[in-house]
């Protein structure tokens, strides 16, 4: 199986034309306003457009208004919603979109029952836990956590980089890894050296 890779917190429309020159299967446009990777729709709508065919456009929110949500979706191309907050499953599926339900893992989570709800989602996003922020921390988790079998496709993210995205597909089989502050030379900044390697190392993985 080859592992897809979505390339998140894109914030020009240079990054999203590297990160698909160079074999990502989708960018990441953030829509939450702490995030140094934050986006205004104007923008977004700049980066939706420049992004080639093919290459899933995601946008990511944390906790939003359901009037963000359908803004964003009138103004910019987005295939992929992907919700890391507290939203709950009515929440998430009232926008007849695919969508991606993402959970930070931390201590004494029961994984399995936090995620059944969204039963209907296109996948599960598994990202290291903060108190203080939601997702972009270059942050892991204990990996071993992740039973086998889940019902729904992984997404592994969470402090993903070149030199161990290898093992983390290896020990998680993932359908796809997400990696946002591992390719960057500064917040919300990709560099085009970093997501090469980090594509030939999830590429290598794959062999």
């Amino acid at each position: 199986m080859r592992t897809r890779v979505k390339i998140c917190g894109i914030t020009s429309p240079g990054d999203a034309l590297a990160a698909a020159r160079l074999g990502a299967d989708a960018i990441g446009l953030v829509f939450y306003g702490p995030s140094p990777r934050n986006l205004t729709i104007v923008r977004a709508a700049e980066i939706a457009a420049a992004t080639p065919p093919f290459v899933a456009r995601v946008a990511l929110f944390v906790n939003p208004a359901a009037a963000v949500v359908r803004e964003v979706l009138g103004a910019c191309q987005i295939e992929l919603l992907q919700f890391h907050g507290e939203e709950a499953p009515a929440f998430c599926r009232q926008f007849g979109m695919p969508y991606l339900k993402a959970l930070r893992i931390r201590p004494g989570l029961d994984l399995l029952e936090s995620l059944s709800p969204y039963d209907d989602a296109a996948g599960w996003l598994l990202d290291a836990y903060r108190a203080d922020f939601y997702g972009g921390t270059g942050e892991a988790f204990d990996w071993d956590v992740i039973p086998a079998g889940l019902a729904r496709p992984v997404v592994l993210s969470g402090g993903l980089t070149a030199a161990n995205v290898g093992e983390a597909i290896g020990r998680v089989r993932p359908w796809a890894v997400d990696v946002s502050s591992g390719v960057e030379v500064a917040k919300g900044v990709k560099d085009a050296d970093r997501i090469a390697a980090f594509i030939q190392g999830v590429r290598n993985a794959d062999v």
